[in-house]
């Protein structure tokens, strides 16, 4: 079992940074694919940004540029960084860990961003 708890999400001026975080219960690093999910109102939950087991790092176009992912191995946790925020960046964006052999997913409980003036 992986417990995730994200943190840093909030209200912010579009334009705005902020800097979401992921703590893992435990060191998954080696055995997870790591991933920055979010959905907005109405629509379908898509993959932001992602980062393998093998640091293998991937982003969805409408945030290229603005958003970094990375992770702190000694800290079990993996960061988002937002930059230039939009207001469709507006959303609850979730922490996923996904095994790497296997099937099991780990979500975490989700933090609101909201972009807004």
């Amino acid at each position: 079992q992986v417990q995730l708890v994200e943190s840093g999400g909030g209200l912010v001026q579009p334009g705005g940074s902020l800097r979401l975080s992921c703590a893992a219960s435990r060191s998954i690093w080696s055995t997870y694919d790591m991933g920055w999910y979010r959905q907005a109102p109405g629509k379908q939950r898509e993959l932001v940004a992602g980062i393998t087991s093998g640091s293998v790092i991937s982003y969805a176009d409408s945030v290229k540029g603005r958003f970094t992912i990375s992770r702190d191995n000694t800290k079990n946790t993996v960061y988002l960084q937002m930059n230039n925020l939009k207001p469709e960046d507006t959303a609850v964006y979730y922490c996923s860990a996904a095994q790497v052999i296997g099937i099991r997913r780990y979500w975490g409980q989700g933090t609101q961003v909201t972009v807004s003036s």
